[in-house]
């Protein structure tokens, strides 16, 4: 008995000893000072890393605007689990390796995902992540559920038609409200339709439903692959499916002729338990790493760091987007939308140098140790709890 009393109070300090944080601590709090008013931005100058994006928004927005942004499913299991995946695996660099040049020739392989309303944390919402993105050179893939509508969105590119830009869909009962959006994405020049497939119902959100917030697409449709071949006589542009967590349903997505696949668990909110998409992304190279190859994938959900980006691209992925964290820049404005940016080009060049990988675009997936992802080696929530 006293050895399982011993026991029991070891399990509970190591739980203690990890508790459920928002975000790493980066110093920013303590260099602030504890009289830091609420209500107020800190300097863009002193936001050094994507995670103080986080804190400065929850000191800044009000508690709903926050909460609306920050919530996760149910527990919000499957949001945390979505940082700490990127910390279970570990890095193999391969030093005395040339990365002189590699600076001045990096792509930025990550892109602004689809986040709804804006305009709770700026007025001016969306146009500021437009003007950002192009700024940037990246994508950005505006949420049809956006603060502004498809054709201001679309207003606010620059003339010349230079800045690509996708646009996010949901299925509804009324396939003619579907067509309606999918004309009104084409005319206003969309180059593609990001068609989120994991959300067929609601889902359990406490954080936001205290502030009678909850999904901000509540209907519950009827999702089949069916429906996803009727769609495609419905526009000629091409249709990304968002919200493959198997290796399953990409095998049947490129089966029928995905023209691209959107792994995600929608951020954690949607059904709390989902794996994260590193864990996806592994099970697919696991499975068939050719299938990196016969279809572009790309992949979002809990990136904070050049390192999570990087780690995703050596699997094969071919862009990795970020949602709430330029929600939570868009506080700043476009200033702020723009230095996350910034943040991430310079982390993913340093990153990828200090790994020793010579071209961002040939990252081998030998550089990292995936053992404490796989089937036999995951630890998973047997180590404890982490930062969220």
């Amino acid at each position: 008995m006293h050895s399982l009393i011993t026991l029991a109070t070891l399990i509970v300090a190591a739980s203690a000893a990890r508790p459920f944080l928002n975000e790493p601590n980066t110093g920013l709090e303590e260099y602030l000072g504890a009289g830091f008013p609420v209500g107020k931005l800190p300097n863009l100058t002193d936001i050094r890393g994507i995670p103080d994006f986080d804190f400065a928004a929850r000191n800044y927005l009000n508690a709903s605007s926050y909460s609306f942004y920050r919530t996760g499913a149910a527990g919000e299991w499957s949001y945390r689990n979505n940082l700490e995946a990127f910390s279970r695996v570990r890095w193999r660099p391969q030093v005395l390796n040339d990365v002189h040049s590699l600076a001045s020739t990096l792509p930025a392989p990550f892109f602004i995902a689809p986040a709804a309303r804006a305009g709770l944390a700026n007025d001016a919402a969306e146009s500021n992540l437009v003007k950002a993105a192009y700024a940037g050179d990246i994508l950005y893939i505006p949420a049809i559920y956006a603060t502004l509508s498809i054709e201001q969105i679309a207003a606010v590119k620059p003339v010349n038609g230079s800045q690509i830009l996708f646009q996010q869909l949901y299925a509804a009962a009324n396939l003619t409200a579907v067509q309606n959006s999918l004309d009104r994405a084409k005319a206003a020049g969309s180059k593609a339709i990001v068609f989120t497939i994991d959300a067929p119902a609601t889902s359990t959100r406490h954080r936001a439903a205290r502030y009678g917030l909850g999904n901000a697409n509540s209907d519950t449709a009827t999702l089949t692959w069916a429906l996803y071949a009727q769609l495609h006589n419905m526009t000629s542009l091409p249709i990304i499916l968002k919200g493959t967590t198997t290796v399953d349903d990409v095998h049947k997505a490129n089966s029928v002729g995905a023209p691209a696949i959107y792994v995600s668990n929608y951020g954690g909110g949607q059904l709390d338990g989902s794996p994260s998409p590193l864990e996806i992304c592994l099970e697919i190279y696991e499975s068939d790493p050719t299938l990196f190859q016969k279809t572009e994938i790309y992949a979002d959900s809990g990136v904070r760091y050049g390192t999570d980006v990087l780690k995703l691209l050596s699997l094969g992925v071919r862009a990795v987007g970020l949602g709430r964290q330029f929600l939570y820049a868009n506080a700043y404005g476009v200033a702020g939308v723009t230095h996350l940016i910034e943040l991430l080009k310079t982390e993913i060049a340093a990153d990828t140098a200090n790994a020793g990988i010579q071209d961002v675009r040939k990252i081998q997936k030998e550089r990292v140790n995936w053992n404490p992802l796989t089937t036999n080696g995951f630890r998973g929530e047997k180590e404890g709890v982490g930062a969220g």
